[in-house]
């Protein structure tokens, strides 16, 4: 099949960061809105196409290839439609755009989720980002995690953003509520894969991914504790698992098991449905200017009242 036969769901070079890795890893960095199987069945039927060819999945990547994915006919073309969702958009310029998230946002569609998320709400603001890996999405936030994100409007400032998160100079500073009451400082070193049982969770395992966290207790309370987290690596559910380890879930957190009993009657009170996280503080390089920038988020209202519950609990 030609590519000028058919429309093109999405279009895509690969950036330079991955030559040496084989086709099928790199697509699934490239598309992690779709599982494995899906594109290895795409590249094996021809809807995924390298330079217009058909290519094995361990086929190592040269750097500039046009990936292009035709009408894949399986009802989840949806995952790349532009649509009109409301972005709380804090900083933009040609390079880069910085996102306030709010909470129950997906950033990627996936299973469950294809369509109204962020990625959608991009494609839609930006109609160039379609020719960009992820649309521009260089780190992503929990469903419920608010907070600031960077997202690259062009390719060269994603891989040089992509470079900075790989690096660990980019700063990103969490606030966090959990249980009990932390110490004053401390460092998790511990790696983090899939949950062996429940694949729907994470967990510390031996040969997972390597994983840092930092965290300082800025607040506290006879059952509480208000932290500072600070990200050397951004694994999935991060913060949530290493605090957990610690004995110190997140506030409202129910698949790591993160409310007490007295805090649960508290946190249904407030109808607070998430977990108490919030990426308040991102630094990074800008990729064109080269200008240290810095953007904070306020601690949204929700957070904000649970804070307020939690010390008048203290009192009572």
């Amino acid at each position: 099949m030609s590519v000028s036969d058919t429309d093109n769901a999405y279009e895509v070079l690969i950036p330079n960061i991955y030559i040496g890795q084989r086709v099928d890893q790199t697509l699934a960095s490239l598309f992690p809105q779709f599982s494995r199987s899906r594109l290895q069945n795409w590249l094996a039927r021809g809807n995924l196409l390298i330079d217009g060819e058909i290519i094995k999945p361990k086929t190592k990547v040269l750097g500039g290839e046009q990936i292009i994915i035709l009408d894949t006919q399986d009802g989840e073309e949806s995952a790349f439609q532009p649509e009109n969702i409301p972005l709380e958009i804090m900083y933009e310029d040609d390079s880069l755009a910085i996102i306030n998230k709010h909470k129950n946002m997906v950033v990627h569609p996936g299973s469950g989720n294809w369509s109204g998320t962020i990625l959608n709400g991009i494609l839609f603001r930006y109609p160039s980002s379609k020719n960009i890996p992820r649309a521009g999405i260089v780190h992503r936030l929990d469903k419920d995690t608010t907070g600031l994100m960077v997202v690259a409007k062009s390719l060269e400032a994603q891989i040089d953003l992509v470079r900075q998160l790989q690096s660990k100079s980019v700063r990103r500073e969490y606030y966090a509520l959990v249980n009990g009451q932390a110490p004053n400082r401390g460092t998790i070193d511990q790696p983090i894969a899939r949950h062996p049982r429940n694949r729907k969770k994470m967990a510390i395992v031996s040969n997972g991914k390597d994983a840092v966290t930092h965290f300082t207790t800025i607040d506290r309370g006879e059952e509480w504790s208000a932290l500072s987290c600070l990200l050397e690596t951004g694994r999935t559910h991060q913060i949530r698992v290493h605090l957990t380890s610690i004995g110190h879930s997140l506030l409202g957190d129910k698949t790591y098991k993160g409310n007490t009993k007295k805090h649960v009657a508290l946190l249904d009170t407030l109808s607070f449905q998430r977990q108490a996280l919030h990426a308040k503080s991102l630094t990074l390089v800008h990729p064109s200017t080269r200008e240290l920038m810095n953007w904070c988020s306020e601690i949204p209202d929700d957070l904000q009242s649970l804070l307020t519950e939690l010390k008048a609990y203290d009192i009572e």
